[in-house]
């Protein structure tokens, strides 16, 4: 389904916070939810607007939103606002951005906002369940190289979503650091594995797509509806122990090497405001397979992919104390997507799978074409052979005791104000 560009979309809207008029990720055109706590208060919902967080708390107690709104504007997750119907969704960002634009509100709302940098983000929703996808097409073929040289891309790709079930217990919010995993390795030379910290440990740039209005048990999700069961879009790192998953990857697949932690960013950018940003999903290559009927959707092949520019920054212990800047790993397209965000939600539930509010699901690593835009280590150093020289000096095959990535997301159209995802970052602490 297409969702409509509306008034909340028009370039020439600004706001009266001041710190939102050509804002890189948060002007009134953005809008978008998390979960945060004000010094001394509990966590509940807000939405991003410039330097600032309005209090969706707040707004609802003052009677500032639409009535059939207000109960899930009071949670301390984003799982009720998530579910709303979709006129529920849409009257609370019209109301949002009508009142954020009208100076005239001004002096009622400003003590309802907080100085984003006074305050604590939290993870946006109770997460019931979490699937990660793979679905970068260019990451799928460069690892499949490293690991099955004569076999990079198995057949089933290009005919399904290839998706495992992860950890929700272990996903956490930007900013918590990632303690080292211990698991079991086997070097080439070792008759036997060995238990020990991973000495291959790996970032993996991807998108988080939030569930909104589940599904009931055995009812599968229609290509053609499942826009409405997204709720929004979040950056999301899938950190990896690659020593781990060349062990133990066959024959089930990822576990240890994965489940010890993944970091999603803390707000929500709306399906809604993203509608100015929905672009064609990239025509196959010759002789590949047509989707099957389920997955086959002619409004979403026009509009199902995301017209956003991905990128990965990287900041060493030695860089932050000599107050440098972080360095660019990758740039690149989130079009490098063999399937779209719709259909891995239809092929989730299209055996009956009951998705659930709040669950989230990850795109896989985006990687782009070229090595400048690739998405995780494992492919910038060809498997830790080619290590990335930093300016420093420093080399990086895998991720160092001490290192911090981050990741960053834009929104570009002609026409249309940019928006941003904030940022997605942490730094990997030693093993215990």
């Amino acid at each position: 389904m297409r969702w409509p560009v509306d008034e909340t979309h028009d370039p020439a809207r600004t706001s009266w916070v001041a710190s939102a008029n050509g804002h890189g990720d948060f002007p009134v055109q953005n809008l978008p939810y998390g979960i945060f706590s004000p010094t001394g208060e509990d966590p509940h919902a807000g939405v991003a607007i410039g330097d600032a967080i309005l209090d969706l708390r707040a707004c609802a107690a003052a009677g500032l939103l639409p009535a059939s709104t207000n109960e899930a504007c009071q949670s301390d997750t984003l799982n009720a606002l998530m579910a709303l119907a979709l006129a529920d969704r849409a009257a609370l960002r019209g109301q949002l951005s009508a009142m954020l634009s009208d100076p005239a509100m001004e002096h009622a709302m400003t003590p309802l906002l907080h100085a984003s940098s006074a305050c604590t983000m939290h993870l946006p929703a109770r997460i019931g369940d979490y699937t990660d996808f793979y679905v970068g097409i260019h990451h799928a073929n460069n690892v499949g190289r490293l690991f099955r040289p004569d076999n990079p891309l198995l057949p089933n790709y290009k005919y399904v979503p290839i998706g495992y079930h992860g950890r929700a217990s272990s996903v956490r919010v930007s900013g918590e650091p990632v303690v080292r995993p211990r698991g079991q390795r086997k070097p080439p030379e070792a008759e036997a594995p060995l238990f020990e910290p991973t000495q291959r440990l790996d970032y993996e740039l991807e998108l988080g797509v939030w569930i909104g209005e589940g599904n009931a048990l055995g009812t599968p999700i229609a290509i053609g509806d499942a826009g409405r069961h997204i709720a929004g879009v979040s950056l999301f790192n899938d950190w990896s122990a690659r020593d781990f998953q060349a062990w133990e990857y066959q024959p089930l697949g990822p576990f240890l090497a994965k489940n010890f932690h993944s970091t999603v960013s803390p707000w929500v950018v709306t399906i809604e405001a993203l509608a100015p940003f929905r672009i064609a999903q990239p025509p196959r290559p010759e002789g590949d397979p047509a989707p099957l009927p389920y997955l086959r959707d002619a409004d979403d092949q026009a509009h199902g992919a995301l017209g956003l520019t991905l990128e990965v920054l990287l900041l060493t212990s030695a860089m932050r104390a000599a107050g440098a800047a972080p360095v660019r790993l990758s740039r690149g397209p989130a079009t490098s997507m063999y399937w779209t965000i719709a259909q891995i939600v239809t092929h989730h539930a299209s055996n009956g799978c009951n998705l659930n509010s709040g669950d989230l699901l990850g795109t896989g690593t985006i990687s782009a074409p070229k090595r400048d835009g690739f998405g995780s280590l494992l492919e910038l150093t060809t498997g830790g052979r080619d290590p990335v020289v930093l300016p420093n000096g420093e080399q990086r095959g895998f991720l160092e005791d001490g290192d911090e990535i981050i990741l960053r997301a834009s929104a570009d159209a002609d026409g249309f104000v940019p928006i941003g995802f904030g940022e997605c970052r942490a730094v990997i602490l030693p093993a215990r």
